[in-house]
């Protein structure tokens, strides 16, 4: 029987709050009780498509592709039977989501013979009936005989389905979970529908019991199903089509622009340079990819500065034609990263913006393609470690105190491989009891790790097909929209005006994998703030000084002043390698150089740590032995693997694996839908090296250092392109330090607070100028040695009202006086109140103390509240004598109106305490090396992190009047002080100075409050 009956309507978990199982185990599960076919039809979706057709795969399974359609007043399940009734379901699927007005009986009344429709909804068959391929469906349930009756009154064929949520009848309770969770509500309250412990994937003995009367509607399963072809998906590039203006191919039109930009580059066409554009125009040729690169570099020329990275820094033409920055000849980029002959998928050329420009790109290809081609991909949003516990207590009617009791403490810890292990176990919980439902909590949670929540859109992800998108895959509305920057240039502004009157940003429903998966080529259009950091030096450069830098064919790589501050690790502010890490390696290796910056890019990972030492060791030049002669082909890196290619090189050179196997493996170590082949792959490689001679004992630590690399990395090119990046940064920190550090406190995306950065801008000797009414900015702004505050920092100054105060000055001159001012700005008495208090009129209006412009001010407003102040009468002669703020006041007022103390920094404030207790400054630390210290500390920024044996430490760092300093909290120390640390202290630290090749660091022995 198992081959004559077929379940048909089956939801998994991208059903979204309506599937309890994972489509591996309905799969798995399908495999068990002897089927061959099996449908996937999840709610209004294909979100798991090629998971589902890779399930399938594995475990011998025919996949049937379908959707359940639900909307408001109808629904139905809807199967296709080959690839024009999979377009036909994208279609309405975008249409249910895109269309104010759209109806699915309305969608269907003409009739669709690639589609097969069932449905047990009565008033929805009537509509169709007479239709051919539209099926009453029978599920066990109250109105069964109903439906059962109204269908052979009207001559409807009947099929059997179960209508399935989940895997087996245990899942239910999954089920109403998952509800609960969906409707934001306890599981008393949850709706879960029709649905009961009995919509579980049911043997077809099961199921020939429960439609004993009805063979027919089995037997009719089994006939759909065979109509039903669900390998049709193939993958192909599918991109539209680019042509010049004399009709040229997009393969001529793109060798004519890669030479132009070769001669542009290089000034000449040498042997070596044709040999490399040959091999790699063939490849890009052969994989129809010439029309995706002239779009991204139409793209890229929309902006004066950009970072093209990732794999796609690897090829020569993307240098050629301005997309990437860094020679992939001069630095022997390995181009198979990118493109090889047997690579099936479509790569993507990923690209930095400014991060307030990128929109405006986007708006350019929306513009350019149309909303109906292009759309940016998805992101689906899972159940996390924290997300999970934290959504499962709401369900069990947990208090909120309580939950956070719980999930607070799981900060830190990542993503436990087992949620009641480690609350039980970790050191993060000891001391804390857990009562029930908190073990039952526990365990419920831990099923849904990892299941798909909702959408989100992709940070930078677009697609563009040349017929309609909605062709290939359902579109749906984006979560938000795009934000545009008015003062950029014109096609930009005209662009965005036009998107703006549709006012739709769309996404697909499949993230990047399955969209690689079914052919749609990628390019990421990504925001990077250190960019727009770039770009604001230069402008304040240029009009300080009128020094024109041209950020194209500008390259500091052999400025001195330049790399010896990257081996200082002077580093604050300048672009990926300003995190404690990377400055503590750099001081370590003392390489300033482009070539050692683009190593340590990769290196510093966290399943790198173990191999770092080693990596400075050899760099120092101590002895080492290649693990094998095949490593030889890591020199450049001493022979560790850093980079993502090195695992592909190792194992082609090791194990005779090809490019493309290498490429695939180099791709499934982090994924983990892909256990399986990650364990054929590494089973090849011990069985391929073995052959070859290699011993196991290599094998196994070889393989553990491919193994690193199951988290984050990067290849070469990529980490070479932001190295780019860094250089340009570290060469404006190194020679316009003020224009420089008031642009990274403007753009507000380092890795560090705005007071770090204030803080570090004073150890740099630069002076910070207070914000003033006829002086600042909207951001901060530099010169020579001096960065003044900017308007920005005024918490609760509304950014209209800094609008009218920097444009008035600039169109009539700068404030005469406090009259002046608020005469010609007419500002509300509030935002007047907060410029006052924070000091922007002290320079304008000397012989005024703060409460007398406060007091001029609301006796204004009192007698003219909708007139400029001073309009009625002049009371200069009548404001009383009032005092200025003491010191502590106006502190203060900085800390409510700026989030801190910039006049001076906090530790000044206790100079004479401090200066009692024998305290040892940290630009004094080298001094006393191995030697237990107290020191002074105001806290900056901490990393927590785990130990091999499971237990937390954390690395922090601190400063005091005198520097920037690291430290190290063992676990020991860790959990006995943690919960001392915060943003608002002084501290007084205990500990030893240690020196690692030169970085010095506290080990922290004890914690105290001043």
């Amino acid at each position: 029987m198992s081959f004559n009956y077929v379940h048909l309507h089956v939801h998994s978990n991208y059903s979204m709050g309506w599937g309890a199982s994972s489509i591996e185990d309905l799969c798995k599960t399908a495999k068990r009780k002897g089927f061959s076919h099996l449908a996937l039809t999840d709610t209004n979706g294909f979100y798991g498509l090629f998971w589902f057709l890779e399930a399938c795969k594995t475990y011998g399974i025919h996949p049937i592709i379908g959707a359940f359609i639900d909307t408001e007043r109808e629904h139905c399940v809807m199967l296709a039977k080959n690839k024009h009734g999979y377009q036909v379901i994208c279609d309405l699927l975008t249409r249910l989501y895109c269309s104010n007005d759209f109806a699915l009986s309305r969608f269907l009344e003409s009739g669709y013979p690639d589609v097969i429709i069932l449905s047990n909804q009565i008033m929805f068959l009537d509509k169709l009936k007479g239709q051919p391929n539209v099926f009453a469906e029978l599920v066990q349930s109250d109105h069964y005989r109903t439906v059962q009756n109204w269908a052979e009154a009207n001559n409807v064929p009947t099929v059997a389905t179960n209508n399935i949520h989940f895997a087996d009848k245990e899942g239910y309770s999954k089920f109403q979970v998952l509800c609960a969770i969906r409707d934001n509500t306890t599981l008393d309250q949850a709706d879960l529908g029709e649905i009961t412990s009995s919509h579980y994937l049911k043997s077809a003995a099961r199921m020939q019991t429960l439609f004993k009367e009805n063979p027919t509607a089995l037997k009719n399963s089994y006939l759909i199903a065979k109509q039903c072809s669900g390998y049709f998906i193939d993958l192909q590039f599918i991109f539209p089509e680019i042509t010049g203006g004399q009709g040229e191919s997009a393969n001529k039109l793109l060798y004519e622009k890669v030479l132009n930009g070769i001669y542009n580059r290089y000034g000449m066409l040498s042997t070596e340079i044709q040999k490399r554009l040959d091999y790699e125009y063939e490849i890009i040729i052969q994989k129809h990819f010439a029309s995706y690169f002239l779009v991204v570099a139409d793209i890229v020329q929309q902006a004066p500065r950009t970072c093209g990275r990732g794999s796609a820094a690897a090829s020569l033409v993307s240098y050629a034609l301005g997309i990437t920055h860094v020679d992939p000849v001069k630095y022997n980029f390995f181009f198979e990263r990118f493109l090889n002959p047997g690579r099936i998928e479509p790569p993507d050329i990923d690209v930095d913006f400014p991060w307030d420009e990128r929109d405006n790109i986007l708006a350019y290809i929306f513009k350019k393609f149309g909303v109906e081609n292009a759309a940016m991909i998805a992101n689906h949003i899972t159940f996390k470690a924290r997300s999970c516990v934290r959504e499962v207590a709401k369900v069990y009617g947990m208090p909120d105190e309580e939950i956070s009791r719980i999930t607070k403490k799981m900060s830190g810890i990542g993503q436990p491989d087992n949620l009641t292990y480690i609350i039980h176990s970790h050191p993060a919980f000891r001391n804390i009891k857990l009562v029930d439902p908190w073990p039952e909590i526990l365990r419920t949670a831990e099923t849904i790790r990892d299941y798909p929540r909702y959408l989100s859109v992709h940070c930078g992800g677009v697609v563009i097909a040349p017929d309609g998108l909605s062709r290939h895959v359902p579109l749906q509305p984006a979560t938000r929209g795009l934000v545009f920057k008015r003062e950029d240039q014109e096609t930009l502004q005209t662009v965005s005006s036009s998107l703006e009157k549709d006012q739709k940003l769309y996404t697909i429903q499949w993230e990047k994998d399955q969209t690689e998966d079914y052919g749609l080529v990628k390019i990421d259009i990504l925001g990077n703030r250190s960019l727009a950091v770039i770009r604001d030096s230069l402008t304040a450069v240029k009009t300080n000084y009128n020094i024109d830098i041209d950020y194209q064919t500008w390259s500091p790589l052999q400025d001195i002043a330049t790399a010896e501050l990257l081996g200082r690790g002077e580093t604050m502010g300048v672009f990926y390698v300003e995190s404690p890490a990377m400055r503590q390696l750099q001081i370590k290796t003392g390489a300033g150089d482009f070539e050692h910056l683009v190593i340590h890019s990769s290196i510093i990972r966290p399943a790198a740590n173990e191999y770092v030492n080693e990596y400075i060791r050899r760099l120092k030049g101590g002895r080492f032995t290649y693990l094998h002669p095949s490593l030889k082909v890591l020199r450049e890196t001493y022979g560790i693997m850093i980079y993502q290619e090195d695992v592909s090189r190792v194992v082609m050179a090791m194990a005779d694996f090809t490019a493309h196997e290498a490429d695939d493996l180099r791709k499934v170590i982090s994924k983990k839908h892909q256990k399986k082949k990650l364990g054929d792959y590494r089973q090849k490689f011990f069985d391929n090296a073995q052959y070859r001679g290699v011993s196991v004992d290599i094998c196994e630590k070889v393989w553990n250092m491919i193994m690193s690399f199951s988290g984050y990395s990067f290849c070469k090119p990529h980490s070479a392109s932001y190295a780019m990046v860094s250089f340009k940064s570290a060469y404006l920190r190194a020679h316009y330090p003020a224009e420089f550090m008031a642009a990274v406190i403007s753009n507000q995306g380092g890795y560090y607070s705005t007071f770090a950065y204030i803080s570090e801008s004073r150890r740099m000797e630069l002076t910070v100028l207070m914000p003033d009414i006829n002086h600042s900015l909207l951001e901060y702004h530099g010169k020579d040695r001096t960065i003044r505050v900017g308007f920005m920092q005024i918490k609760a100054l509304k950014h209209e009202s800094i609008r009218k105060i920097v444009n008035e000055r600039h169109r009539n001159g700068l404030y005469r006086s406090f009259r002046d001012f608020t005469e010609r700005t007419r500002l509300k008495s509030h935002d007047i109140s907060l410029l006052i208090k924070s000091g922007c009129f002290d320079n304008l209006e000397p012989a005024y103390t703060r409460p007398q412009l406060l007091w001029m001010l609301k006796l204004n407003s009192k007698y003219k509240q909708n007139v400029s102040l001073f309009t009625a009468r002049d009371l200069k002669e009548e404001v009383p004598p009032i005092k200025e703020f003491d010191e502590k006041t106006k502190l203060n007022h900085e800390i409510e109106l700026f989030g801190m103390m910039i006049s001076q920094h906090p530790l000044s404030l206790y100079q004479e305490q401090l200066g009692k207790l024998h305290l040892i400054p940290s630009d004094s630390f080298h001094k006393h090396i191995n030697k237990p210290i107290r020191a002074a500390g105001w806290y900056i920024t901490g990393k927590v992190t785990g130990t091999k044996h499971d237990r937390l430490m954390q690395f922090s760092s601190f400063e005091d009047l005198s520097g920037l300093y690291e430290t190290t909290l063992f676990p020991k120390a860790f959990e006995t002080f943690k919960h001392m640390l915060d943003k608002n202290r002084v501290f007084l630290l205990k500990g030893k100075v240690i020196s690692h090749y030169g970085a010095l660091s506290i080990n922290v022995e004890a914690i105290s409050y001043l």
